[in-house]
């Protein structure tokens, strides 16, 4: 390993709603939004960056890593690449950067995730018998269909069984809407705008009695699932800056906003509960760094759903004070290949304004039981 790898800055879009501001945008044209304004942030020489790493789940193939570099206007000589592991594919990006550069391949990595769900294609799957061709909604995450559950059931399913109720759900939605508004300030420094969006398009003030009203998309009326505790199909991108020891030493204007990449992991668990995914991620990492959860002076933890937030803060033992202060997806949406790395973003900008913050935990579930997380640290 060739000395510690930091994180120099970190930028993002703001998140909006399938077919809102973004939806005339095409994925790199989102994708290229934070990459240029990490470029000018850090007053990169933009032949400085090694390589761009973005996560992507489902623009429908091709490397809209590559083209977002290209759009932003990074050298053709720049290579990138697309990875696939679906919600984990923003951290996952974090990682491979955070191994290659401490490896000693690389000294500068453009690493997180975009997405566009306005724009993602129909599927379809090729007749191979002479009938129609049959459209599909997603690619199996599991080679057993009776461990491949629907997302939403899968939730359900989880409420049900750990008896986190509908009402418990609401009010943590409630919540993560409520810290998004009061952290709106802060919000505004870490968004790239785009397309006359500045900040976060889907936070609201919303209220207990409003969500009383709403119908169950899943789940029995108990534990029930509606459309104020899942988070909301969304556009986005995220994009981290990390560099090697030798870059930062060679660049001391950075140092000030410089804080460490101690590392993280992806993992896999049951395909049948991917909600559960992140506890045992979770634990494995506070193995590996010797580290327990009291230390994390902030938590980054993904809100795919209020019932897999409030499953994993429990049995993980997130200190909830700690976790999410700015809000979570619930408050923002869920642009699915960039949402790991919106994850990071905050935890890196929550870290730069708590001078006493000495280390973050960032945190998400994906489609398949796998689960990634990351830590950084000063």
């Amino acid at each position: 390993m060739s000395g510690a790898v930091w994180m120099v800055g970190a930028r993002r879009t703001p998140v909006a709603p399938r077919r809102g501001a973004f939806a005339a945008l095409e994925a790199h044209q989102v994708g290229a939004a934070p990459i240029a304004a990490l470029v000018d942030d850090l007053d990169l020489p933009a032949d400085a960056v090694d390589c761009v790493i973005l996560g992507n789940g489902i623009y429908g193939g091709g490397n809209p890593a590559r083209l977002s570099a290209l759009a932003a206007g990074l050298p053709e000589t720049v290579p990138a690449m697309t990875i696939d592991t679906q919600c984990c594919g923003g951290l996952d990006a974090i990682q491979l950067a955070h191994g290659l550069i401490g490896a000693g391949a690389h000294d500068v990595v453009l690493a997180g995730g975009v997405e566009s769900y306005s724009a993602a294609p129909r599927r379809f799957r090729r007749s191979r018998t002479g009938e129609a061709d049959a459209e599909y909604e997603r690619p199996p995450f599991s080679p057993w269909p009776e461990r491949d559950p629907d997302m939403l059931e899968a939730a359900a399913l989880l409420a049900r069984q750990m008896g986190i109720t509908r009402q418990e759900q609401e009010a943590f939605a409630c919540q993560s809407h409520a810290d998004a508004l009061a952290a709106r300030d802060r919000l505004a420094g870490e968004c790239v705008p785009l397309d006359g969006l500045s900040q976060d398009a889907f936070t609201r003030p919303i209220s207990l009695k409003l969500c009383a009203r709403l119908p169950v998309l899943a789940g029995d009326a108990a534990h029930g699932l509606t459309s104020a505790t899942v988070a909301v199909e969304a556009d986005g991108a995220a994009v981290c800056a990390i560099v090697s020891d030798g870059f930062l030493a060679a660049h001391p204007n950075l140092k000030p906003r410089a804080i460490r990449v101690v590392g993280g992991l992806s993992m896999g668990d049951d395909p049948a509960m991917p909600a559960l995914a992140p506890v045992a991620a979770v634990r494995e990492t506070l193995a590996r760094y010797s580290m327990a959860m009291d230390v994390f002076d902030v938590c980054e933890l993904m809100e795919a759903f209020a019932v897999q937030a409030i499953a994993c803060i429990r049995v993980a033992g997130f200190v909830p004070e700690r976790t999410n202060p700015g809000g979570g997806a619930l408050a923002r949406g869920h642009p699915v290949g960039a949402s790991g790395a919106i994850n990071a973003v905050r935890l890196y900008h929550e870290m730069l304004v708590r001078p006493e913050a000495a280390a973050g935990l960032a945190a998400i579930a994906g489609a398949g039981g796998l689960a990634a997380t990351l830590v950084l640290s000063r």
